[in-house]
Protein backbone atom coordinates (compact mmCIF):
# COMPACT_ATOMS: atom_id res chain seq x y z
CA UNK A 1 0.00 0.00 0.00
CA UNK A 2 3.19 2.22 1.00
CA UNK A 3 4.45 1.59 -2.99
CA UNK A 4 0.53 1.94 -4.58
CA UNK A 5 0.17 6.11 -2.52
CA UNK A 6 3.93 6.80 -4.03
CA UNK A 7 2.59 5.82 -7.20
CA UNK A 8 -0.82 7.58 -7.43
CA UNK A 9 1.05 10.85 -5.66
CA UNK A 10 4.69 11.85 -6.44
CA UNK A 11 3.99 15.00 -4.61
CA UNK A 12 1.93 17.22 -3.50
CA UNK A 13 1.04 21.21 -4.23
CA UNK A 14 0.77 23.36 -1.50
CA UNK A 15 -2.27 26.10 -2.32
CA UNK A 16 -1.09 28.43 1.00
CA UNK A 17 -3.47 31.91 1.24
CA UNK A 18 -3.91 32.98 -2.13
CA UNK A 19 -3.40 33.02 -5.76
CA UNK A 20 -3.73 36.51 -6.61
CA UNK A 21 0.41 38.24 -6.98
CA UNK A 22 -0.40 41.38 -4.60
CA UNK A 23 -1.51 39.60 -1.27
CA UNK A 24 1.70 37.14 -1.92
CA UNK A 25 3.81 40.14 -1.78
CA UNK A 26 2.99 41.86 1.55
CA UNK A 27 2.35 38.48 2.90
CA UNK A 28 6.20 37.55 2.11
CA UNK A 29 7.24 40.75 3.74
CA UNK A 30 4.96 39.96 6.58
CA UNK A 31 5.95 36.62 7.64
CA UNK A 32 9.65 37.58 6.62
CA UNK A 33 9.85 40.28 9.48
CA UNK A 34 7.82 37.98 12.01
CA UNK A 35 10.26 34.62 11.13
CA UNK A 36 13.23 37.39 11.39
CA UNK A 37 11.77 38.66 14.97
CA UNK A 38 11.04 35.14 15.98
CA UNK A 39 14.90 33.95 15.39
CA UNK A 40 16.52 36.81 16.75
CA UNK A 41 14.53 36.57 20.01
CA UNK A 42 15.06 32.86 20.57
CA UNK A 43 18.86 33.21 19.53
CA UNK A 44 19.36 35.61 22.47
CA UNK A 45 17.98 33.36 24.85
CA UNK A 46 20.04 30.71 23.76
CA UNK A 47 23.33 32.72 23.43
CA UNK A 48 22.70 35.09 26.89
CA UNK A 49 22.12 31.45 28.14
CA UNK A 50 25.01 29.57 26.76
CA UNK A 51 27.74 32.15 27.19
CA UNK A 52 26.90 32.95 30.86
CA UNK A 53 27.54 29.76 33.41
CA UNK A 54 25.25 31.54 36.79
CA UNK A 55 22.28 30.88 34.47
CA UNK A 56 23.15 27.11 33.80
CA UNK A 57 20.23 26.22 36.15
CA UNK A 58 17.44 24.15 35.38
CA UNK A 59 14.95 27.00 34.91
CA UNK A 60 17.25 28.16 32.21
CA UNK A 61 18.34 25.17 30.87
CA UNK A 62 14.77 24.29 30.08
CA UNK A 63 14.53 27.66 28.48
CA UNK A 64 17.27 26.89 26.75
CA UNK A 65 15.63 24.24 24.70
CA UNK A 66 12.35 25.21 24.25
CA UNK A 67 13.60 28.51 22.41
CA UNK A 68 16.01 25.95 20.37
CA UNK A 69 12.37 24.17 19.51
CA UNK A 70 10.92 27.22 19.04
CA UNK A 71 13.92 28.16 16.31
CA UNK A 72 13.55 24.22 14.55
CA UNK A 73 9.77 24.12 14.45
CA UNK A 74 9.00 27.32 13.24
CA UNK A 75 11.86 26.41 10.91
CA UNK A 76 10.26 23.63 9.78
CA UNK A 77 7.31 25.79 8.18
CA UNK A 78 8.46 29.37 7.62
CA UNK A 79 11.31 28.78 4.88
CA UNK A 80 8.81 27.18 2.57
CA UNK A 81 6.22 28.97 3.02
CA UNK A 82 8.08 32.26 2.71
CA UNK A 83 9.54 30.25 -1.11
CA UNK A 84 6.45 29.79 -1.88
CA UNK A 85 5.07 33.23 -1.34
CA UNK A 86 8.05 34.55 -3.47
CA UNK A 87 8.30 32.17 -6.32
CA UNK A 88 5.05 30.81 -6.71
CA UNK A 89 6.71 27.36 -6.63
CA UNK A 90 4.29 25.62 -4.31
CA UNK A 91 5.42 21.56 -5.38
CA UNK A 92 7.15 19.68 -2.70
CA UNK A 93 7.72 16.03 -2.68
CA UNK A 94 6.11 13.36 -1.32
CA UNK A 95 9.44 12.40 1.11
CA UNK A 96 9.58 16.03 1.91
CA UNK A 97 5.94 16.23 2.93
CA UNK A 98 6.15 13.24 5.09
CA UNK A 99 9.13 14.62 6.65
CA UNK A 100 7.68 18.25 7.41
CA UNK A 101 4.63 16.60 8.78
CA UNK A 102 6.63 14.56 11.39
CA UNK A 103 9.02 17.43 12.18
CA UNK A 104 6.25 19.41 13.14
CA UNK A 105 3.80 16.48 14.96
CA UNK A 106 7.06 15.93 16.71
CA UNK A 107 8.72 19.21 17.80
CA UNK A 108 5.23 20.21 19.03
CA UNK A 109 4.86 16.97 21.42
CA UNK A 110 8.13 17.57 22.64
CA UNK A 111 7.35 20.95 23.82
CA UNK A 112 4.47 19.82 25.89
CA UNK A 113 6.59 17.56 27.51
CA UNK A 114 9.30 19.92 27.99
CA UNK A 115 6.63 22.36 29.44
CA UNK A 116 5.71 19.95 31.84
CA UNK A 117 9.65 19.42 33.28
CA UNK A 118 9.58 22.97 33.16
CA UNK A 119 5.80 22.90 35.64
CA UNK A 120 7.90 20.20 37.80
CA UNK A 121 10.95 22.68 38.32
CA UNK A 122 8.75 25.34 39.42
CA UNK A 123 6.68 22.77 41.28
CA UNK A 124 10.04 21.67 43.51
CA UNK A 125 11.33 25.10 43.74
CA UNK A 126 8.08 26.53 45.55
CA UNK A 127 6.45 23.28 47.46
CA UNK A 128 10.15 21.62 48.05
CA UNK A 129 12.73 24.49 47.59
CA UNK A 130 14.75 22.69 51.08
CA UNK A 131 15.15 19.82 48.55
CA UNK A 132 15.38 21.69 45.31
CA UNK A 133 19.47 21.15 44.42
CA UNK A 134 18.91 17.52 45.52
CA UNK A 135 15.98 16.94 42.67
CA UNK A 136 17.11 18.66 39.91
CA UNK A 137 20.42 17.93 39.83
CA UNK A 138 22.37 18.55 36.52
CA UNK A 139 22.21 14.97 36.07
CA UNK A 140 17.78 15.13 36.65
CA UNK A 141 17.69 18.19 34.49
CA UNK A 142 19.27 16.77 31.42
CA UNK A 143 16.84 13.31 31.70
CA UNK A 144 14.09 15.45 32.08
CA UNK A 145 15.35 17.28 28.97
CA UNK A 146 15.96 14.00 26.81
CA UNK A 147 12.77 12.06 27.75
CA UNK A 148 10.83 15.11 26.45
CA UNK A 149 12.72 14.64 22.90
CA UNK A 150 12.86 11.20 22.94
CA UNK A 151 9.02 10.62 23.67
CA UNK A 152 8.06 13.67 21.22
CA UNK A 153 9.63 12.47 18.66
CA UNK A 154 8.37 8.02 19.21
CA UNK A 155 5.06 9.49 19.86
CA UNK A 156 4.76 11.26 16.42
CA UNK A 157 6.40 7.54 14.49
CA UNK A 158 2.94 6.42 14.00
CA UNK A 159 1.62 9.65 12.03
CA UNK A 160 4.92 9.02 9.47
CA UNK A 161 4.17 5.29 9.34
CA UNK A 162 0.51 5.49 8.91
CA UNK A 163 -0.29 8.32 6.25
CA UNK A 164 2.14 7.39 3.59
CA UNK A 165 0.82 4.46 3.19
CA UNK A 166 -2.55 5.99 2.53
CA UNK A 167 -4.00 6.16 -1.10
CA UNK A 168 -3.82 10.14 -2.28
CA UNK A 169 -5.82 9.28 -5.50
CA UNK A 170 -8.08 12.15 -4.91
CA UNK A 171 -6.34 15.12 -5.74
CA UNK A 172 -2.62 16.36 -5.04
CA UNK A 173 -4.02 19.98 -3.78
CA UNK A 174 -2.98 20.53 -0.16
CA UNK A 175 -5.55 23.22 1.17
CA UNK A 176 -3.02 24.35 3.59
CA UNK A 177 0.24 26.64 4.01
CA UNK A 178 2.44 23.51 5.20
CA UNK A 179 2.07 19.75 5.29
CA UNK A 180 -0.30 18.94 8.47
CA UNK A 181 -1.74 15.41 9.45
CA UNK A 182 -5.58 17.14 8.60
CA UNK A 183 -5.06 18.52 5.14
CA UNK A 184 -3.51 15.50 4.14
CA UNK A 185 -5.82 12.94 5.63
CA UNK A 186 -8.91 15.15 3.80
CA UNK A 187 -6.98 13.91 0.28
CA UNK A 188 -6.63 10.78 0.73
CA UNK A 189 -9.65 8.54 -0.63
CA UNK A 190 -8.93 5.27 0.74
CA UNK A 191 -10.03 4.79 4.86
CA UNK A 192 -8.62 6.93 6.97
CA UNK A 193 -9.88 4.98 10.36
CA UNK A 194 -7.01 3.96 11.58
CA UNK A 195 -4.88 7.11 11.54
CA UNK A 196 -7.29 8.58 12.85
CA UNK A 197 -7.80 6.32 15.92
CA UNK A 198 -3.84 6.57 16.63
CA UNK A 199 -4.01 10.67 16.16
CA UNK A 200 -7.16 10.19 18.85
CA UNK A 201 -5.26 7.60 21.13
CA UNK A 202 -1.77 8.99 20.94
CA UNK A 203 -3.48 12.82 21.64
CA UNK A 204 -5.29 11.31 24.48
CA UNK A 205 -1.92 9.84 25.99
CA UNK A 206 -0.35 13.26 25.56
CA UNK A 207 -3.23 14.96 27.19
CA UNK A 208 -2.89 12.67 30.43
CA UNK A 209 1.31 12.47 30.21
CA UNK A 210 1.78 16.02 29.50
CA UNK A 211 -1.48 18.38 30.55
CA UNK A 212 -2.79 16.45 33.72
CA UNK A 213 0.85 16.50 35.29
CA UNK A 214 1.44 20.52 34.29
CA UNK A 215 -2.60 21.11 36.00
CA UNK A 216 -1.54 19.35 39.43
CA UNK A 217 2.02 21.07 39.37
CA UNK A 218 0.43 24.48 39.44
CA UNK A 219 -2.43 23.25 41.45
CA UNK A 220 -0.02 21.93 44.48
CA UNK A 221 1.86 25.57 43.33
CA UNK A 222 -0.69 27.98 43.91
CA UNK A 223 -1.79 26.46 47.03
CA UNK A 224 1.57 26.77 48.19
CA UNK A 225 1.54 30.21 47.10
CA UNK A 226 -1.57 31.01 49.35
CA UNK A 227 -0.59 29.64 51.83
CA UNK A 228 2.10 32.06 52.47
CA UNK A 229 1.38 34.95 54.60
CA UNK A 230 3.12 38.31 53.15
CA UNK A 231 1.94 39.92 50.66
CA UNK A 232 5.66 39.94 49.39
CA UNK A 233 6.21 36.65 49.57
CA UNK A 234 3.40 35.74 47.59
CA UNK A 235 4.44 38.05 44.81
CA UNK A 236 7.62 36.94 44.94
CA UNK A 237 6.78 33.35 45.10
CA UNK A 238 4.43 33.71 42.20
CA UNK A 239 7.12 35.70 40.04
CA UNK A 240 9.67 32.68 39.44
CA UNK A 241 6.33 30.85 37.51
CA UNK A 242 4.57 33.59 35.81
CA UNK A 243 6.62 33.59 32.73
CA UNK A 244 5.88 29.68 32.37
CA UNK A 245 1.96 29.83 33.38
CA UNK A 246 1.50 32.38 30.87
CA UNK A 247 3.20 30.31 28.06
CA UNK A 248 1.51 27.35 28.81
CA UNK A 249 -2.17 29.04 28.84
CA UNK A 250 -0.94 30.53 25.60
CA UNK A 251 0.01 27.00 24.00
CA UNK A 252 -3.14 25.39 25.02
CA UNK A 253 -5.45 27.95 24.36
CA UNK A 254 -3.91 27.79 20.68
CA UNK A 255 -4.03 23.81 20.73
CA UNK A 256 -7.40 24.08 21.72
CA UNK A 257 -9.11 26.13 18.98
CA UNK A 258 -7.19 24.28 16.62
CA UNK A 259 -7.80 20.71 17.80
CA UNK A 260 -10.76 20.83 19.80
CA UNK A 261 -13.64 22.36 17.63
CA UNK A 262 -16.72 20.84 17.21
CA UNK A 263 -16.90 19.05 14.38
CA UNK A 264 -19.78 21.22 12.51
CA UNK A 265 -17.41 24.54 13.06
CA UNK A 266 -14.76 23.07 11.11
CA UNK A 267 -12.99 24.08 7.71
CA UNK A 268 -9.83 23.88 6.63
CA UNK A 269 -9.83 27.92 6.18
CA UNK A 270 -10.01 28.33 9.85
CA UNK A 271 -7.23 25.46 10.53
CA UNK A 272 -5.10 27.62 8.54
CA UNK A 273 -5.71 30.83 10.90
CA UNK A 274 -5.58 28.70 13.88
CA UNK A 275 -2.44 26.89 12.50
CA UNK A 276 -0.71 29.97 11.85
CA UNK A 277 -1.59 31.49 14.90
CA UNK A 278 0.23 28.01 16.72
CA UNK A 279 3.57 28.26 14.46
CA UNK A 280 3.70 32.14 14.91
CA UNK A 281 2.24 33.30 18.11
CA UNK A 282 3.93 31.07 20.31
CA UNK A 283 7.38 31.42 19.24
CA UNK A 284 7.18 35.31 18.82
CA UNK A 285 5.82 35.87 22.45
CA UNK A 286 8.00 33.51 24.30
CA UNK A 287 11.04 35.39 24.30
CA UNK A 288 8.77 38.47 25.43
CA UNK A 289 7.69 36.32 28.29
CA UNK A 290 10.51 34.95 29.35
CA UNK A 291 12.86 37.99 29.65
CA UNK A 292 10.59 41.34 29.34
CA UNK A 293 10.48 41.44 33.61
CA UNK A 294 13.58 38.55 34.12
CA UNK A 295 16.28 41.04 35.82
CA UNK A 296 18.78 38.19 36.12
CA UNK A 297 18.53 37.40 32.22
CA UNK A 298 18.62 41.43 31.42
CA UNK A 299 21.56 41.67 33.13
CA UNK A 300 23.37 39.10 31.73
CA UNK A 301 22.46 40.38 28.34
CA UNK A 302 23.51 43.71 29.08
CA UNK A 303 27.15 41.91 30.17
CA UNK A 304 27.67 40.09 27.14
CA UNK A 305 26.23 43.12 24.85
CA UNK A 306 28.97 45.40 26.47
CA UNK A 307 31.24 42.57 25.75
CA UNK A 308 30.58 42.83 22.39
CA UNK A 309 30.75 46.30 21.79
CA UNK A 310 34.19 46.27 23.34
CA UNK A 311 35.31 43.28 21.12
CA UNK A 312 34.07 45.33 17.98
CA UNK A 313 35.89 48.52 18.88
CA UNK A 314 39.04 46.70 19.91
CA UNK A 315 39.26 45.65 16.20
Amino acid sequence: MALESQENVSGFIIQGFSDAPEPQICLFVLFLGIYLIILLGNLIIFLVISCNPHLHTPMYIFLQNLSLIDISSTSNVLPNLLHILLTQQNNISFLGCMTQMYVFVALASSEYFLLTAMAYDRYVAICDPLHYIARMSRKHCAWLITASFTVGFVDSLADVVLIPKLSFCASRLINHFFCDVTPLLKLSCSSTFSVELSIYIVGTLLIFSSFLPTLTSYIFIISAILKIQSSEGRQKAFSTCASHLTCVLTLYVTVIFLYMRPTKSYSLEKDKFFSLLYIVLVPLLNPLIYTIKNREFQSSFNRMRKRMLFISDKY
